[in-house]
């Protein structure tokens, strides 16, 4: 006699694939404004909502976007209401793909030479610009577990009122911390699927250090003999830290530019590419909370690196550099120490450096802290590919170092 346990497990995998197409098809109950600039919300709801977020969910932080952003990347936002309350802010991005910017193995290599012409549209919860939680924003002492559901909502109607410009087929919700993933699983109600990256280094940076000298004198005397070599060997090659002010880091953007390109066309994925207005934006918007440091020799500038203040995190934010002098010189090294003495003179508790390049960046002290991103595609078949996909994806694990005392 044939078993009715598969047949009743399929009925009821049916019934609850229906419930949820009809839950993504019906209102959350809350209310939203939507909007194409961060000028046409209104100033004081948007920031009783995200006063205590990251500087990038900041509007100065977001006219630059807007002003001064990459050319394939369109800024989109949503106030989320209950009643007459904001509950939580939402800032995302419009990005047009190609398949030819795509990594791919060589297997897969002449599978897709075809496709390299096809573009595709992605929105984007948060900032290809940046690492972390920059996508949404929640007032205090709401019920998160309660609001995701509107969040998905703003995500599906900011999807639905941008198809005037083309179909949005994918949709991800970027760099969530595991602090901020209460309530975050009512998403999976919704077919996103949850997919772990390459974690964010992070230096602590201890109260006792006043200067990059306390810093060093924290590290363990191979550490710091190491560090200290690397400012010898960059003083020896004929090469000298400089701190730029706001004018000439306007005044230099194109050479600044130009070295950001330099390591830029070395990556593997370039989503987005900055345009040349935007690191002097920066500047100019931020005055001392953005600072610039350039490694130059003679009259040239060789590499320069940028900190950004996010409240009492400091943020290692875009490097560039020639690579050839970097092979004469420790450069690249030589900036991030000069990240951390920016960090330490800002007054700040942590350092972010970012997901690349993990073996330096745990040598100077960072340690990892673990991100995901949540993804969903716009036709249900296809969910089923992306949960597949997610499933194969691998990254690198920080290594484990502890040069302090």
């Amino acid at each position: 006699m044939t078993s009715l346990k598969p047949i009743k497990k399929l009925v009821h995998k049916a019934k609850a694939i229906h419930e949820r197409h009809r839950e993504r098809h019906r209102p959350s109950g809350f209310g939203f404004a939507l909007a194409d600039s961060i000028e046409y919300l209104d100033a004081a709801r948007w920031d009783a909502v995200t006063h205590d977020s990251s500087v990038y969910l900041s509007r100065p932080y977001l006219r630059v976007l807007e002003s001064a952003g990459p050319e394939n990347l369109r800024q989109r936002y949503a106030l989320i209401f209950q009643g007459r309350e904001p509950v939580a802010t939402v800032a995302a991005q419009v990005v047009t793909i190609s398949a030819a910017k795509l990594p791919k193995s060589k297997t897969a290599q002449a599978v897709t030479k075809p496709l390299e012409r096809l573009e595709e549209r992605m929105l984007v919860c948060g900032n290809l610009l940046s690492w972390g939680m920059h996508g949404v924003s929640f007032a205090p002492n709401v019920d998160r577990a309660e609001v995701w559901p509107a969040v998905a909502e703003a995500l599906y109607r900011i999807r639905r009122a941008d198809r005037l410009f083309g179909d949005t087929d994918l949709v991800m919700l970027k760099d969530v911390p595991p602090e901020h993933t209460t309530g975050i699983e009512a998403l999976k109600r919704f077919s996103y699927r949850e997919l772990e990256t390459e974690p964010n280094m992070v230096l602590r940076i201890s109260s006792a250090w006043k200067s990059y000298e306390d810093y060093l004198a924290s590290l363990t005397s191979s550490y710091r003999k190491t560090a200290r070599k690397i400012t010898k060997d960059v003083e020896a090659a004929g090469g000298r830290v400089e701190r730029l002010n706001t004018d000439e880091i306007i005044n230099n953007g194109g050479v600044i530019h130009d070295l950001y390109g330099k390591v830029h066309e070395r990556q593997k994925l370039r989503l987005i590419t900055l345009s040349p207005d935007f690191i002097p934006a920066l500047a100019a918007t931020f005055g001392d909370d953005f600072r610039c440091n350039v490694i130059r020799k003679d009259d040239e500038t060789l590499g320069f690196v940028t900190t950004l203040k996010d409240g009492k995190t400091a943020v290692g934010y875009y490097i560039g550099f020639d690579s050839a002098a970097n092979a004469e010189m420790p450069i690249y090294f030589r900036l991030l120490q000069a990240v951390i003495e920016d960090a330490i003179a800002m007054g700040c508790e942590r350092l972010s450096l970012g997901r690349t390049a993990l073996e330096p960046k745990a040598r100077l002290g960072a340690r990892p802290e673990p991100m995901s991103v949540w993804i969903r595609h716009r036709i249900q078949a296809l969910n089923l590919v992306v949960r597949g996909l997610l499933q194969s994806v691998s990254h690198e694990d920080a290594p484990e170092r502890n040069p302090f005392k």
